[in-house]
């Protein structure tokens, strides 16, 4: 096997990888149980409370 076939190798199944990867991650990301889970993510930033309900 030379270099550029083992090059070929690697780009072709990486690219199937990164594919593969990136189907997972935006099933992951759109599936509606974990809606709730973004949302809360989303406004965390702006709750005025601590973890444990206290205001600062």
């Amino acid at each position: 096997m030379t270099y550029e076939d083992a090059s070929h190798i690697a780009q072709t199944w990486g690219l199937v990888l990164l594919a593969v990867l990136f189907a997972a991650a935006l099933v992951y990301a759109l599936w509606p149980a974990n809606r709730e889970k973004f949302k809360r993510a989303a406004h965390a930033p702006l709750a005025d409370e601590d973890e444990d309900g206290r205001q600062d």
